[in-house]
């Protein structure tokens, strides 16, 4: 297979709180290098590898700027405080580290949550964001426990973190058999990255890096996680996943509640259903990573974001 490999994923250690957050900058070829650069910011429980399929279908229209959050991937080992204040500042460290002074910010789950609060704390930093599957209040998270309603809606993603395997190669056996990458949307090289970069120790104890402790810090804030994305001055658009996080009729963002948010602000907001899509597959797919690519280059084009050459 063509397309990125991880040898040629260039990391920066950006100074935070605490430590370094660790930060790769995804480009498909050498001209995507002198490419706008883009934010983007993966889920509660992902990584930066998150972003393969959407940095290949930009190609050399955009480079992506990913870090793993706080509590995951190679920056699992920074401390407490976790949640939504912290990735904050930590966000804003990555853009003052790449010189990143107005550009657009893409999110997925968490991460658009995050987008939207960096930009409204933040507008003058921020040319647009792209918010995938996130944003807006979780069907079901109204007036309940978070953690409750964390263990109800993240139950198998929680349960994973708890979980050891034998072999880097159980652990590709494992998300291929996750009912969301069922049926061959997602190419295999990519979940192999993906897979490998989520797990650490030694066999026969290899264990995902998210921590449960920053994956609940983090679903705490629901409810102010929601806030954010209503309060947006900034162009925003909002891309829909028809499916779930187990590949069922239950979206994450239904498409109704999008289009409603969307209307409060017509001129600057807009949302958009991608089929045949589930939760994880609206990034991880072909299908999904090429509906994202659009919506940046989109964003890109209408705000004006030019590269650094």
């Amino acid at each position: 297979m063509t397309g990125i490999t991880d040898t040629a994923v260039s990391r920066s250690d950006v100074a935070v709180a605490g430590g370094s957050l660790a930060v790769f900058e995804l480009s498909d070829s050498a001209p995507a290098r002198e490419a706008p650069a883009v934010l983007a910011v993966h889920g509660v429980t992902a990584t930066s590898r998150a972003w393969r399929a959407v940095a290949r279908a930009l190609a050399d229209r955009a480079r992506l700027i990913a870090p793993d959050l706080r509590g995951r991937g190679a920056s699992r080992t920074l401390p407490e405080p976790y949640g939504i204040r912290v990735h904050v500042a930590d966000l804003t460290a990555v853009l003052d580290h790449f010189d990143l002074e107005r550009t657009v910010l893409v999110g997925h789950s968490l991460g658009a949550d995050l987008v939207a609060r960096v930009a409204v704390d933040h507008p003058e930093r921020v040319a647009a964001v792209v918010l995938i599957d996130g944003g807006l209040t979780i069907p079901g998270s109204e007036n309940v426990d978070p953690q409750e309603f964390a263990d109800a809606l993240l139950g198998p993603a929680l349960a994973r973190l708890r979980m050891t395997f034998p072999s880097r190669e159980a652990y590709h056996a494992w998300w291929r058999a996750h009912p969301a990458l069922i049926g061959g949307q997602v190419d295999d090289q990519d979940l192999v990255v993906y897979a490998d970069h989520d797990l650490v120790g030694e066999a026969p104890e290899l264990h995902p890096t998210a921590l449960e402790a920053a994956v609940r810090a983090d679903a705490g804030e629901l409810p102010e996680r929601a806030n954010a994305a209503g309060q947006l001055q900034v162009p925003a658009t909002l891309l829909c996943a028809p499916r779930g996080l187990q590949n069922g009729p239950d979206p994450m963002q239904p498409l109704a509640l999008a289009q409603a948010w969307a209307a409060e602000d017509p001129q600057r907001r807009q949302a958009r259903l991608v089929e045949d899509v589930n939760h994880y597959t609206i990034t991880l797919s072909a299908r999904g990573a090429t509906a994202v690519a659009g919506a940046i280059v989109e964003a890109l084009a209408a705000t004006g974001v030019q590269s650094r050459s």
